[in-house]
């Protein structure tokens, strides 16, 4: 039962208002109203269950948690899955009874069900075999054929269904119809006949349908990357903390023969609740990537990277480092790192070279003053029952997919408001109570309006005057319970827009807290260890905190630094005569594609920290290879600013280090030292010890049992500089203002290396409103010419009722046509035109 015991514990709850039940004899405590059989679990008597799990809601299908209840009026078989916890309940669950319903359940599930455990994916970890030994009757009475069907039917890329193994347990369909919000996959026929399936011709292509895999309690549902490459005591697993994005799900990482082949969410009470995305579930393929980097590689007198030792290389990037004037070097990257990392690459950048260029951020996160200054909440602050949520950020299904499944719940379950404030129609709108389109560049305007209550006289370009009164009313009836989740819902907009909201909002509402969406795996993590301009480690401002750090350091920068932005265009000035990547590839992910370019290939000596030879890693003069997820160990901060460790299962390829001894070893080349002989440890004792805001993080905080989920850092507010309002000329008649925003799935360097996601991307398009496509007569599949004074692409037409009329989506990072192309970054809004090709 160990996979039960990592992903379907009993919900962790606060008794307040006991009662005393009798179970097996024994006087128990449980919580009034509290499900039986999360309440004798939680009381050492564990009651045998397929259908139940503790995260969805009960439906009472399988019948295998029958107990003998009393309450008062005799004693009778009742399933425990869906019976409340009573006052002077007398339960029994091991009497003659229910062993013999338990023995009949297990006969019939078994009647059809195939034994063909030594070749069954599920076979060593399956809740059936479990049941079967435990509780089942040794032998069947059955002589007549077992059914047999069509298997394995492919229902996605991803996953397998085998419905000759399947219980009609509903855990799968309950899962994607109740928590995904995906209901692509249902029950068919009657009867004896009823079976799985999906809808004809269409795949069960839910961002979340890897799930029902871990789910399954037999072998029904099988995944595509794991299906027989191992057995589960093959297995060899630790806990870890994915860095797909930022939510930070806790995970086992299970390996063999040195090889990761496995990703399972692991139930975090303040986080991911045992659910994953997809693409941070099947992620472990890019570890396993033959084309990860496993040499460092230097630029030959030919043009073309080739292999280097060590030393060569890492003498070469350190007499490049010395040969440049500290104020020409720059940083860009680090959110992929540790935050052993991270504090190495700040304390090498801005107290050993003395430059104060580094950003963490590649053009499409906040100010490190908005993130971190504001007071913050958690994750189980915002979605707390009963609370109101502003939310002025991306679109948490395409990028913060956990976080999703928790807002959707917390709206459909635990009564949360959702206030959402977006540019084009999102995966939340469903489920938000208002739901508000703006214009680009609008949102500072339309915040104003809701917190003063009234439209502006003029009104605002998009915004139903009835829906605006009902979020507005909702907003400031929040008062002390309003939490505000901001980030970034278009690339191609100015980052100071949502600054002046949010600003707005703490000083109209002073009570309210704010939790970050941004994407980026760590960089939480990255800004807290000071990899971003004008600010160090533990929060303290260059200008005014720095001394702790000088006197550790023995230097930092007088002055503040660039910002990624400001180091691309100094890059193309050639006036950066060295930049560091730390994991960053500005050419796919920067949002001004012109600039990436001039800035990449402006620069004297580019050297890159990388896994894979990405397109700015190919420009490079340096590379050393890093050592990646599961290769090494440390600890990560996700967005709400809870720290959890990352631990080590398989060992980097080739001879790929540890992004801090990268950093180590070009410190004692320099005649500086780190200051770290061991391991990663000692750094972040190091900044701990420093940081008043990682006071309670230490390493020995962290390795108590119960911080299993982590330990959250101060999350009260810092000194907050109200930004600027900025200027945004009024928008042409014949033009339309551009939407940037990302999906799941793209053309990233992570998902382009994992075989089973590769193929999921959607191809580019251009997506209009009803409203803006029909003057163009076109329709969809269209091809239109999208144009703006710094370029134009070409892409097939989708009309999009949730795209606000007087704007256009794009997609970042999809195949066919680049949105970078259109974007300068020096334009707080993109203006542009479409035309049919």
């Amino acid at each position: 039962m160990k996979q039960r015991a990592m992903s379907e514990k009993p919900r962790k709850i606060e008794i307040t208002d006991p009662v005393t039940i009798t179970v097996d004899g024994r006087e128990v405590t449980a919580q009034n109203g509290e499900l039986l059989i999360d309440a004798c679990e939680r009381n050492d008597a564990y009651i045998p269950r397929f259908c139940y799990h503790p995260r969805m809601n009960p439906v009472g299908m399988c019948r295998m948690c029958l107990v003998e209840v009393d309450t008062g009026r005799g004693p009778a078989l009742q399933p425990s899955c869906m019976i409340p916890v009573a006052a002077e309940m007398v339960v029994d669950t091991k009497n003659e009874q229910v062993s013999k319903a338990q023995d009949g359940i297990l006969e019939f599930l078994l009647a059809n069900h195939p034994l063909d455990c030594p070749v069954c994916d599920k076979g060593g970890e399956c809740p059936l075999q479990d049941q079967t030994m435990a509780y089942g009757p040794g032998e069947s009475r059955w002589v007549e054929e077992k059914r047999h069907y069509e298997k394995p039917i492919a229902i996605s890329e991803t996953v397998y269904l085998d419905r000759e193994r399947c219980i009609l347990c509903d855990r799968c369909t309950r899962f994607a119809k109740d928590v995904a919000g995906d209901p692509l996959i249902h029950f068919i026929d009657r009867g004896s006949n009823t079976e799985i399936a999906t809808f004809p011709d269409e795949p069960f292509s839910s961002y979340f349908s890897g799930n029902t895999v871990q789910i399954c309690p037999v072998g029904a549902l099988t995944a595509k990357p794991y299906r027989f490459r191992a057995r589960p005591w093959d297995l060899e697993e630790v806990e870890s903390t994915c860095t797909g994005c930022s939510v930070g799900c806790r995970i086992t990482v299970q390996s063999s023969r040195n090889q990761v082949l496995r990703f399972q969410g692991v139930d975090s009470d303040p986080v991911n609740w045992s659910w994953l995305c997809d693409k941070g579930r099947f992620g472990f393929e890019a570890i396993n990537s033959e084309e990860r980097l496993a040499e460092p590689l230097m630029l030959s007198s030919d043009g073309t990277l080739s292999p280097a030792r060590w030393a060569e290389a890492l003498n070469a990037a350190a007499d490049a480092i010395r040969a440049a004037d500290p104020t020409s070097v720059a940083v860009i990257g680090g959110a992929q790192l540790t935050n052993e990392s991270q504090y190495a690459w700040a304390k090498f950048a801005k107290g050993i070279i003395g430059t104060d260029h580094v950003d963490a951020q590649l053009g499409d996160g906040l100010a490190a003053e908005v993130v971190l200054g504001l007071p913050g909440a958690t994750i189980d602050q915002v979605c707390a029952p009963g609370s109101t949520v502003l939310y002025m950020g991306p679109d948490p299904k395409e990028e913060l997919s956990v976080l999703y499944i928790r807002l959707k719940h917390a709206a459909q379950e635990d009564g949360v408001q959702i206030i959402e404030l977006s540019p084009a129609a999102s995966g939340l709108s469903p489920y938000a109570s208002s739901s508000l389109h703006y214009r680009p560049a609008d949102l500072p305007k339309l915040v104003e309006a809701l917190l003063a209550g009234e439209l502006p006289d003029q009104g605002l370009a998009g915004i139903d005057a009835a829906e605006f009164t009902k979020a507005s009313q909702a907003l400031l009836a929040a008062e002390q319970n309003l939490h505000v989740v901001i980030g970034r819902a278009n690339l191609a907009e100015s980052a100071d827009c949502v600054a002046v909201a949010a600003s707005a909002v703490h000083q109209a509402l002073p009570g309210a807290t704010f939790l970050s969406a941004l994407r980026r795996a760590n960089l939480r993590g990255a800004l807290e260890a000071g990899l971003t301009p004008g600010m160090l480690p533990g929060r303290s401002s260059l200008a005014e905190h720095g001394q702790v750090w000088k006197e550790l350091w023995g230097s930092v920068p007088s002055t503040a630094g660039m910002d990624t932005t400001q180091i691309l265009q100094a890059a193309a000035a050639s006036k950066i005569d060295v930049l560091i990547l730390l994991g960053a590839d500005p050419l796919a992910d920067f949002a001004d594609r012109s600039l990436a370019r001039r800035g990449v290939a402006g620069a004297r000596t580019v050297i890159s920290l990388d896994r894979f030879l990405t397109a700015s890693t190919r420009q490079a003069d340096i590379v050393f290879p890093v050592a990646g997820f599961a290769e090494c160990e440390g600890t990560h901060t996700n967005l709400e600013g809870r720290v959890t460790r990352l631990n080590q299962k398989v060992t980097p390829p080739g001879t790929a280090r540890t992004d801090w001894m990268i950093a180590a070893e070009l410190a004692a080349l320099l005649g500086k030292d780190l200051g770290v002989e061991r391991d990663a440890h000692e750094l972040w004792d190091e900044f701990t010890a420093h940081s008043a805001v990682h006071a309670g993080v230490s390493s020995a905080a962290l390795d108590d049992p119960a911080a299993a989920d982590g330990l959250l850092l101060d999350l009260g507010p810092r000194p907050f500089v109200t930004p600027v309002a900025p200027h945004v000329a009024p928008q042409s008649s014949y033009s339309l203002r551009l939407i940037v925003n990302r999906t799941l799935y793209d053309q990233g360097t992570e998902i382009h290396h994992c075989d089973s996601s590769s193929g999921l991307a959607p191809a580019a398009s251009v997506r209009l409103s009803p409203a803006d496509a029909a003057p163009l007569g076109a329709e969809d599949g269209t091809q239109v010419t999208v144009s703006s004074p710094h370029g134009s692409i070409t892409a097939a037409l989708i009309v999009d009722s949730g795209v606000p009329k007087g704007s256009a989506v794009l997609r970042h990072n999809l195949e066919g046509a680049d949105p970078g192309l259109l974007i300068d970054s020096a334009d707080v809004v993109c203006e542009i035109r479409v035309e049919v090709s």
